[in-house]
C-alpha cells in the first residue's frame, strides 16, 4: 500500500505539495512514484530564482530504470532546493515526503495559494489515480 498523508495535496504527475508558508511550499515525489522508480541514483534541480510553470519540467530523477521529469505543479519561483537529495539521491526512496523533498516554491504575491492547492488532488482522489 503506497504510503499518501492526508495533509498534503498530489498532482496526477505523481508529485506531492506541502503549504510550508503563505506563499510558499515544498515539493516533492510520491511514494508511489519513487517506489515505481525504484532506485533513484541521480536528482537534478533548478537553481534558485527559476521560474517554474505549471505543466512544464523544471527537473528530473534519475534511477537505473529510467529519467523522470517533475512538472511544475503551479506557477512560481524556486525558493530553495534540496542539496541533500542532490548529495544523497536515495533519500527520495527511503524518505519521500520529509527528507526527500525536491524544492521550494513561491508563487506570486498576488495569487491565491489556498486555492491553488484545493485545486489539486487530496490523497483520496490521487489514490484513485494510481488505482488506475
Amino acid at each position: 500500500m503506497t504510503n499518501l498523508p492526508a495533509e498534503l495535496r498530489y498532482t496526477e504527475e505523481h508529485e506531492w505539495l506541502r503549504k510550508v508558508g503563505p506563499s510558499t511550499v515544498r515539493v516533492g515525489i510520491t511514494d508511489f512514484a519513487q517506489n515505481a522508480l525504484n532506485d533513484v541514483v541521480f536528482v537534478q534541480v533548478p537553481e534558485t530564482g527559476t521560474e517554474v510553470t505549471v505543466g512544464e519540467s523544471f527537473a528530473e530523477v534519475e534511477s537505473h530504470k529510467s529519467v523522470s521529469d517533475i512538472f511544475g505543479p503551479l506557477d512560481g519561483t524556486v525558493t530553495a532546493t534540496n542539496d541533500a537529495v542532490v548529495d544523497a539521491p536515495e533519500l527520495v526512496n527511503s524518505d519521500p515526503y520529509g527528507e526527500g523533498w525536491l524544492v521550494e516554491i513561491t508563487v506570486a504575491d498576488d495569487a491565491d495559494l489556498d486555492a491553488l492547492l484545493a485545486a489539486l488532488l487530496d490523497a483520496d482522489g490521487y489514490l484513485a489515480v494510481i488505482a488506475d
